[in-house]
Formats: structure tokens, sequence, C-alpha cells
């Protein structure tokens, strides 16, 4: 019974969210104490009821109930233990139940975390909340059961993707979905103040830890994802422009946009309206890219669903949540009172500037991942849009940006001047220049593209220093924030130099190698010992031994695989790594060639490419310091006393 224990659940976990919905937003709309009073606990019921039932979906995959259809497409007897419980996240319904679960999760943090806020923009915020989740609970419901029966139970399941059994989707789908659900609250704070009038500082200060969180999380689930598919695909890239993995780097692009025009908002009261409007978009991204993943219109390693019943189901769910809140913005917008002036050099027009470029950028990823699916939609033909485009497109729209990201901190708010800039820092832009061109041409080969990488970085670097002599010369504190932003800056610094050098550097081989072999690939000796067979616990394998070595020294022993899956018997290459700081080895095995033991071996050396990693790692932590910073927990409360004195006067 525990299938229909989830089911039962789900049911009323739908229940609550129509409670959680409907009742706070009559209760702020009448000013009912008594209804407002429900969201709060409503919010934390459908989140425990929904974790009953992914509770109840993992034990049926633990348990190998096969009667249930998604465990028994999705799961296998001899599949290990831990692939089994992250197997109740690798198929759309089981994925489509953690969304559900990380949604109900923010509700509840709302919840639980809001108790200074004003009882009003509470109870709009859990309501919007809830209506989210009433969407996605009935798309489960209705086109997506993850408890359907299937009788007579199948004697054995289909096994997992391969693909997924990876200690990495342990954690990957958990943080990708925590930060595209998270934007789910920016948008109710934006929502919940279009619908006050009340389009302040105050309402960006509440809004603004929860943007940040969701941000990180979402940084974190997109670089694990291209660690994972940089390590599981066998092909050596870490980034290939797919739809998919777009469809998750657009809702970052306008968060970080976000994140900085709520600064602005809060800081000076500027932006109002443009804020509220990237709240909308970010979102409204999320649930585009729910749409592309889960609609059938994609094909690829990452997309879930094919039933063109689900697509119909979120394209109106995504037209109704877009439209309608655009509706409601061009209503309330041109209510929206303008905030102070600034000059043409302040922090303000920097900060705005960097938008419109990260917006640009937007736009032409956007225009690159929808473009072949609208062709193709219209009849017009196939046609593919591929890395030359993006990186042709993206590159120079984003490269200003992050020259901006230096000046942008340095600047003065309201009333900065290009003079006073320009003054300060022509000779550390010159020495920064001279710098980075002097790197590209001390490695190998000088390539513009890793020279530019250089200058971007050693510029974030320079400026995120001098920020901190500025603070500890003028006598000021360094709150979390300010931790959190510039290391969030110097993440970026280190993300950008990994990108330029192994973009620039990287070298690979295709060879044949039979045992006792080599070859040679970035001054490293690739020695082929052989392959024998591997019996894994739902696979069998044939396991190459390579050695690696570097001028006569030994570097590292790789053990490639090529697998064969038992129940699928689906064939799968499992790569070998060899990391350090400075860069990676890596060994796929290819197909065997001849029966004297010869096989096809890629070979690759990846300079620098943990630093990509590193620097996602540093910005993560950066915007966790940010989140948490102690101005937000007092910020709220100051709020809150000034709402209640202004309806006591009113």
């Amino acid at each position: 019974m525990i299938p229909e224990l989830g089911q039962f659940a789900l049911i009323v976990a739908l229940l609550l969210a129509l409670v959680q919905a409907m009742l706070p937003l009559a209760g702020a709309w009448r000013n009912d104490a008594a209804l407002m009073s429900v969201a709060r606990p409503a919010a934390l019921a459908q989140f425990g009821f929904v974790l009953v039932a992914f509770v109840c979906l993992a034990i049926s995959f633990m348990v190998n109930d096969f009667s249930v259809l998604n465990v028994a497409r999705n799961s296998y007897s001899r599949l290990p233990e831990l692939y089994r419980f992250t197997a109740t996240w690798g198929s759309h319904e089981g994925s489509l139940l953690l969304w559900v679960l990380m949604l109900a999760f923010w509700g509840a943090a709302v919840a639980v975390f809001s108790r200074r806020l004003p009882d009003a923009m509470a109870a709009r915020v859990i309501g919007v909340m809830g209506l989210i989740s009433v969407g996605f609970i009935a798309f489960m419901l209705i086109t997506s059961n993850p408890f359907e029966r299937q009788l007579p139970a199948a004697i054995e399941g289909n096994d997992m993707n391969p693909l997924l059994q990876d200690w990495g989707m342990i954690i990957h789908p958990p943080m990708l979905y925590m930060g595209y659900v998270g934007f789910a609250v920016a948008f109710a704070f934006a929502i919940a103040a279009l619908l006050s009038g009340r389009l302040d500082a105050a309402w960006a200060r509440w809004s603004r830890p929860w943007t940040i969180a969701a941000w990180t999380f979402l940084t974190l689930g997109i670089v694990l994802g291209s660690w994972w598919a940089y390590r599981e695909l066998g092909w050596g890239g870490w980034w290939f422009w797919d739809p998919t993995e777009n469809a998750s780097f657009m809702p970052w692009i306008a968060g970080t946009a976000l994140i900085h025009s709520l600064a602005a908002t809060e800081k000076r009261g500027v932006f109002k309206a443009w804020t509220v409007l990237l709240a909308l978009t970010t979102f409204s991204l999320s649930l585009l890219g729910t749409f592309l993943v889960r609609s059938g219109v994609l094909s690829s390693v990452h997309a879930f669903a094919t039933d063109p019943a689900r697509g119909a189901f979120i394209l109106g769910f995504l037209v109704v949540v877009v439209g309608g809140s655009l509706a409601l913005y061009a209503w309330r917008a041109p209510r929206i009172i303008a905030g102070g002036g600034y000059s043409g050099f302040s922090r303000e027009s920097l900060l705005l500037a960097n938008n419109v470029l990260l917006i640009a950028a937007l736009g032409a990823v956007l225009l690159g991942t929808l473009y072949p699916l609208v062709v193709d939609a219209l009849g017009l033909g196939k046609i593919s849009v591929g890395p030359p485009y993006f990186n042709a497109v993206f590159v120079p729209l984003i490269a200003p940006a992050l020259f901006l990201m230096g000046i942008g901190p340095l600047a003065r708010w309201k009333n900065g001047r290009l003079a006073d800039v320009a003054a300060r820092l022509k000779w550390p832009f010159a020495a920064v220049l001279a710098s980075g061109f002097a790197l590209a041409f001390a490695l190998d080969e000088f390539k513009p593209w890793a020279a530019l990488g250089f200058c971007l970085a050693l510029w974030i670097a320079y400026t995120v220093g001098l920020a901190f002599r500025d603070r500890l010369r003028g006598g000021g504190d360094l709150p979390r924030a300010f931790w959190g932003m510039q290391l969030a800056h110097f993440g970026m610094a280190v993300g950008v130099a990994g990108i330029a050098v192994v973009a620039a550097y990287s070298s690979e081989r295709d060879v044949r190698m039979a045992p006792g072999g080599s070859a040679e690939l970035a001054g490293y000796t690739f020695t082929f010992r052989g392959a024998g067979p591997r019996e894994g616990p739902n696979f069998h394998a044939m396991r190459g031994t390579v050695e690696v070595s570097r001028n006569g020294a030994r570097v590292a022993t790789l053990h490639p695989e090529k697998r064969v899956y038992t129940a699928s018997g689906m064939a799968m290459t499992e790569a070998s790594v060899h990391p350090n700081f400075f860069r990676d080895v890596y060994v796929a095995l290819g197909e065997p060639l001849d029966d004297q033991g010869a096989w096809s071996v890629r070979l690759f050396h990846k300079p620098f490419i943990n630093w990509l990693w590193l620097g996602a790692l540093l910005m993560a932590i950066g915007g966790f310091l940010a989140a948490t910073d102690r101005r937000y927990r007092l910020g709220r409360a100051a709020s809150r006393a000034a709402a209640k004195l202004a309806a006591q006067g009113a």
C-alpha cells in the first residue's frame, strides 16, 4: 500500500495547495487576518504531504516494487542501492515529484522565515507560491503520475538510464531544481508587490536574500551538471550549448541581472519597474526550461518526456503564468514612482549597463535555442544552431559585462564621475592589459581569445583587491554581503581564466593502441597495457590500463572502461581522469579493433579545467555568504515596523 499512500499524500497536497493559494490571497484583499493566518500552516502542511509522497516513491524503488510502472521502467533488482535511491528522480515522473518537493520546501521556508514580514505581504507571497504548486501537482497527477500501477507486476525492471548511474546525479538534480524553483520566491515577491502596489526598497530587501539563495543553488546545479557531463559522456567537453544546457543557463543569466538590479532598488530606490520585470522573466525562463525538457520538443541526454499531452499542459501553464504576470505588470507598472536621479557614471548607471549587456547576451542564447524549434514547428525544415553561433555572439556581449564587473563596485552611488574612476584605474588597467597579453605570449601559442580572458580575469581580481583596500582604509566594516559579493566576483575571475586556457589550449588525439603501444600528447606519454574483463553489479565491462608518464617519470595509471549494461544492453564509455590543480589528463576507451587486443583510445589534455569548477564553487560560497547576511534579518524587522506604523497612520 506504499504507492497508494504516496498517491493519497499527493492528492491531499493538491487540496492544501488550493487552500494555500485561495484563502491567504482573499484575506489580503479583504484585510482579513483570520484568512491570512492560514498561509503559513497550509504551506508547512503541503510540504509535509509532498515529502510523504516522495518518501513513498523512494521506498518503492528501494524495495524493487515492480508493480509500480515508474519503478519497473527505471530500476533493476541488481542496481546498487545508491542508484536505486537516485532512480527516484531519474525519470520524468520522479524528477517532477522532486521539483514539486523543492517548490513545497521553498514555500515552507518562506512560511518559517517570513515571521517579520507584514502579514498581508507574507500572505500574498505564500499564496502565489500555492498557485504555482497547484499547477505542478495537478500536472503530475493528470499526466505524470509517479505511482501508476501495472498489473500483473513486471518480473524485472528495465534498469536506470546508464548515463545517470553516477554519484554526481545524487546532488546535481536537487541543486539544479533548488535553483530553478527558488526563483519562484522572487516571482512571488514581485507579484505580491504588484498586487499591493507597494514597490519600494522594502520589497527589494525582502526578496534579495531569497533570490541570491536561488541563484547560488542554480550555480551549483549548473556546474555539477557540466562536471558530470565532462566525466560521464566521454567526450572531454564541459559545455556544448545543448538546448537543455541553455534551459538552465538562461534563468541563471536573468537571475544574475536580477540580483544586481535588486541591489540598486534596495540602496537607491531606482529601477523598480525593471527589477520587477526581471523577477517575472527569471521564473518564466525557469518554466520555459521545464517546457523544453519535458515536452518532447528536444532530443537530448538531459531531456525526459516525449508525450505531447505533457508538453501541451506545460505550455498552457506557461502561457497562464507568463501572460497573467505580464498583464498584472502592464496594469501596475505605469503607477510605479521613479526613484532618485543619478549621474551618467554612477554605480547605478554601471549596474544598468551591466544589466543591458546581460539581457542582450540572454537574448542571443534564447534566439539560438528557440529558433531551430520554431523553424521545425512551422514545417520549414530542420536547422542546427551550435557552438560557433553561441561563441561568436555570446562572448562579445559578455566580455564588456565582465569589464564593468570590475568598475561597478568602485564607483560611487548617485554622483560618480568618469574622470575620477579613469584617473584611479588607468595605470592598473594598462598593467592588467600588458600582463594578460604577456601571459598569452608566454604559452605555447598566442591566441587572442586567451589574451582577452586573461585580461578580464586579472582585471576582476585586481578590482576585488582594490575594493577590500578601500573598505579597510575607510574604516568601514566587512559584512557577510560584502565578502560574498567580492568572493563571487573573484570566483568569476578564476572561472574566466580557466575557460580562457581550456578553450584555447586543450588538445586531444584519437589513436589505435595495441598492448605495449604508446602515444604522445602535450608532453605526456600514454602507454596501453591492454584491457581485461570486469564484472559490475549490473554490467559487464572491458577495463583498460593506461600508464601516463612525463619525462620518464610516472604520473598516473588510468583505467577507462567500456561497459555493457545487463538489462538494457546499452553500451557506455566510462572515462578515467587524473586531475590536478593545473590540468586534467583524460582517457576514454573506444571500440576493440582486432583480435590482438588493439583498441581505439581517445586521449585528452585539459589545462586549467579545474579552475572552472573552483571558480563556480567560490561564486556559490559567495552567494551563500551574501544570502545569510545579518542586515537582511534586521532590515525585515525594520520594514515590518514601518509597515505597522503606516497602517496605524492610515
